[in-house]
């Protein structure tokens, strides 16, 4: 199958594209020109095509989608550790002209195909907005409340999608984590006893390639979560991580104790036709401690500063010192 992945070098994007390639499929992988994702793309040279572009330009999209039979839309500006340096919440109405409008200009050039393709798009559970006051899970009919920018701009592309006459399927992601050797602040935006789901990144392409393979999924929207054994609350996350790679738990008052857009989902459909759900947060944190390697010792020995720097970007901390 040809398939065109927009966000290839991204954290979903790059699970992905190791998966599409291994089944076979012909991949066209459409991303900004950065000095990163140019070194990156030399992994899959050969293996797959690579067409460097913006959303906001139409001619870009083009080249990309010429004789594709399915997109697979990833690209999006995210409201931390965003792959542009630049959160969707600091500055969103740069980030809404990639979001909104580079997905409308996406949308556009597919349906100028004589042969339009599919388009899988990758949407996120905080278009629920903060649901810790409801019984959960998530299910895909709960009512849409969002409350962060970034939220906002999937429901508008999920709206457009729907409307477009073509043939989709959306994805809405739990909390699927970067393995880098970069401890996100963010995790101060999330009160220890939030709710949140987490999914193995390597899962999310399984179930993004399975649904390319299998005529259930268009027409509808699916959750995208790890599972019971990934429904977590913060603070499990957390602890667990940071004390796998040696910094050690932080003091609870370093978090804050507004409620989070995330939740556990209920996945028993998208499990049952797309089985996806092979990996949990030890596989994770078996990722991120092997890719550390020898630093963790060195963590270790400088555990007190990497602490105190961390706390340094609590907002939450910084209130309380005062």
């Amino acid at each position: 199958m040809k398939v065109l992945l927009t966000g290839a070098l991204g954290n979903i994007g790059s699970s992905t594209l190791e998966e599409l390639l291994s089944r076979g499929h012909q991949v066209t992988c459409f991303d900004i020109k950065t000095k990163k994702n140019v070194r990156t793309s030399q992994r899959f040279k050969g293996a797959a095509e690579f067409v460097w572009g913006d959303l906001r330009c139409e001619r870009d999209i083009a080249t990309a989608v010429y004789h594709q039979e399915v997109v697979v839309h990833l690209a999006f500006v995210i409201p931390k550790l965003s792959a542009t340096g630049v959160s969707s919440e600091d500055n969103p109405e740069w980030a809404r002209s990639i979001n909104v409008d580079g997905t409308r200009n996406l949308l556009d050039v597919m349906k100028d195909q004589s042969r339009p393709p599919k388009i899988l798009f990758t949407s996120s559970l905080h278009v629920y907005g903060k649901t810790q006051d409801q019984p959960p899970p998530r299910t895909v009919d709960d009512i849409l409340n969002p409350v962060e920018h970034y939220a906002k701009h999937k429901i508008e592309c999920e709206q457009m999608i729907k409307g477009s006459g073509l043939e989709w399927a959306i994805f809405r992601l739990g909390a699927s984590l970067p393995v880098r050797l970069v401890l996100d602040p963010g995790m101060f935006d999330v009160p220890l006893d939030n709710r949140i789901e987490f999914i193995h990144r390597k899962d999310v392409g399984l179930a993004i390639v399975n649904a390319l393979e299998c005529d259930q999924v268009w027409g509808k929207t699916w959750l995208i979560g790890g599972g019971p054994r990934c429904q977590l609350y913060q603070r499990d996350l957390v602890t667990r991580v940071l004390e796998a790679i040696g910094v050690g738990m932080l003091p609870k008052d370093a978090f804050t104790k507004e409620p989070y857009p995330t939740d556990w989902l209920d996945t028993t459909e998208s499990q049952r036709v797309l089985k996806f759900q092979r990996r949990t947060l030890q596989d994770y944190i078996q990722n991120v401690t092997a890719l550390l390697g020898f630093r963790r010792h060195l963590i270790r020995l400088f555990r007190p500063i990497i602490r105190a720097w961390l706390l340094s970007k609590s907002t939450a901390w910084g209130i309380r010192s005062k």
